[in-house]
């Protein structure tokens, strides 16, 4: 199991939430959540564009992180 790690603004928001019940903080840790969320699934496709077993793995995750960065397929090699 991996661990992840969290800005200590988020994991103060999170205490906040669950034990003081300040659920006024809801929707800056669903934001929170979803932007690392985002950042964690970029960096496994990243990874899997260099370690692929296969070529054809490893072009199909570089595509996959180019389409999400969002780069032009003209600015591509």
């Amino acid at each position: 199991m991996n661990n992840i790690q969290i800005s200590k603004k988020l994991f103060w928001d999170l205490l906040e939430f669950h034990l003081l019940e300040k659920y006024e903080k809801g929707d800056d840790i669903q934001k929170a959540l979803n932007e690392k969320l985002d950042r964690m699934v970029m960096h496994d496709i990243y990874t899997k564009s260099k370690t692929a077993a296969t070529e054809e793995e490893r072009e199909k995750a570089r595509k996959e992180y180019l389409d999400r960065v969002g780069m032009h397929p003209d600015f591509r090699w």
